[in-house]
């Protein structure tokens, strides 16, 4: 049964047509819409290993409104799972979103995402609502992780946090990827570096940016982000799977990714993080037939 409220299948409403769905679900405020999506939210989750579906709803700064949703991939150790909080900022990310001021979720975040959240500026404030609660109400991040670890206690005052614009600097490219695959390579290639440039990988300093194409040459890219804490971290292959859904590519079947024929990574050369192997894994348990560049930047002096 389809919930009163929909999202239509899309991960990103803008802010015009989010006033609209407000009046016609007879709440005031966009902020009142948030929860109502969850459902709606949770039918687009893709947990074929758990079969736990959990939605997320977060209101942006501008007025849009992004959808999460948690994707497990089948063949694949759990800790390669997107967790629908991290599908949401990521998505907001990639659109531009500055700063989330409300999510509502189906089920309490776990601390994994807690901890994610961390790398937003003023993530204490982010109000959360679980629809799922028995009392369900905004309440502030910081009431779910009260004496957080995060990049106050690793990185300067002034460093960009996630949501806030990025340029990294790769250096100058090391051709040993190759370079061919005409048109469709050219445009994964700038896609893939693209993500790299914008990638959070404030602790490592090692930026990444991964491309895929699936069989109608529709083009996806994810950035790498990193979290202080180290293992919520988001993978740039994860990255660019919740693009590929988001999009609305997702695959074949329940699987996402299944239909990838051509993914390419970029990343620096000798870097201390590289996602090379954990690309290739992927690759093989979920599209094994797809071909997989390399292209590695050689550090700049000024590094």
């Amino acid at each position: 049964m389809e919930p009163a409220i929909s999202t239509g299948g899309r991960f990103v409403i803008e802010a015009e047509e989010a006033e609209a769905l407000a009046k016609e679900a007879g709440v005031t405020a966009v902020r009142e819409l948030v929860p109502l999506l969850v459902p709606a939210a949770k039918l687009m989750a893709r947990p074929p290993i758990s079969r736990f579906s959990v939605g997320a709803v977060g209101l942006g700064a501008n007025g849009r409104i992004f959808v999460g949703v948690n994707v497990e991939f089948p063949g694949l150790p759990l800790h390669h799972s997107v967790h629908a909080e991290q599908f949401l900022v990521a998505n907001a990310a990639a659109h531009g979103e500055s700063a989330i001021l409300y999510i509502a979720v189906s089920a309490f975040p776990c601390g994994h995402c807690r901890q994610f959240l961390q790398e937003i500026r003023g993530a204490g404030e982010i109000q959360i609502l679980v629809t799922s609660d028995a009392d369900p109400a905004f309440r502030p991040l910081s009431s779910l992780l009260p004496h957080p670890f995060g990049p106050h206690d690793l990185l300067p005052k002034g460093a960009p946090r996630l949501l806030e614009p990025h340029e990294n600097d790769l250096g100058g490219l090391d051709r040993n990827g190759g370079g061919g695959g005409g048109d469709l390579g050219q445009r994964m290639r700038e896609a893939a570096k693209a993500a790299a440039r914008a990638s959070h990988a404030p602790y490592s300093g090692c930026a990444a940016g991964f491309s895929v194409a699936d069989g109608k040459e529709r083009v996806y890219a994810g950035s790498y982000v990193e979290s202080a804490a180290y293992n919520p971290s988001l993978g740039p292959v994860q990255a660019a799977m919740i693009a590929c859904l988001a999009a609305g590519g997702g695959g074949e079947g329940e699987v996402v990714g299944k239909g990838i024929v051509e993914a390419v990574l970029v990343e620096k050369e000798a870097a201390a993080v590289s996602h090379e192997s954990t690309a290739r894994i992927f690759l093989a348990a979920v599209s094994p037939a797809a071909r997989l560049e390399v292209f590695r930047f050689e550090s700049s002096a000024a590094e």
